[in-house]
């Protein structure tokens, strides 16, 4: 069993019980899962990118990651309907778990002048999403053969019905807001 499940189910569902007011427990918030996507915007000139992008996510997820296609064509951009412009994890269970007890513990304290992730990024479902702008920032990624920086948006889908909520669930997982 993972460390952080673990310590949903023992005590974080519990006082969020508590604090939430929530006389069901199984309206308790919860994780349902975590998407990592990488946009790859080159991959319109140079397609083996984007090979490279999906290898470095599936290092970081644990699991292959699927091509996102474009949906429309826009010339500005010299991109057709269909072409691959991004690379998608989604984690679910215990891999969800694992990994975001690895983004809080391990790679959120490597990130450059980390002072908390910003509390304003929730969509108003109890849904929060931030960026990490250098794929570096995780230990399963070898330095020597990063040929480009690229960022991704790690996105947390809760079963919080209210932004209040969410923040309330993350924050117990270990979840590092900025004051």
């Amino acid at each position: 069993m993972n460390r952080l499940y673990e310590k949903y189910k023992t005590t974080v569902r519990e006082e969020l019980k508590k604090e939430l007011h929530v006389k069901n427990i199984m309206k308790v918030p919860r994780m349902e899962k975590i998407v990592i996507n990488s946009g790859v915007g080159e991959a319109t000139q140079n397609i083996k990118i984007l090979d490279k992008v999906m290898e470095e996510l599936a290092d970081i997820s644990g699991q292959r990651p699927f091509i996102r296609r474009a949906k429309k064509s826009i010339a500005a951009f010299r991109l057709r309907s269909g072409m691959p412009v991004a690379a998608t994890v989604t984690l679910r269970g215990p891999r969800m778990y694992e990994f975001m007890d690895r983004l809080v513990s391990i790679v959120m304290p490597r990130i450059k002048d980390f002072r908390g992730v910003s509390p304003r990024s929730f969509d108003g479902r109890g849904n929060y999403t931030f960026a990490i702008k250098d794929q570096l920032v995780f230990p399963e990624i070898n330095y020597s053969k990063v040929e480009k920086t690229k960022g991704m948006s790690i996105t947390f889908v809760t079963s919080a019905k209210t932004d209040e909520m969410g923040r309330a669930l993350l924050e117990h997982l270990g979840m590092p807001f900025r004051q």
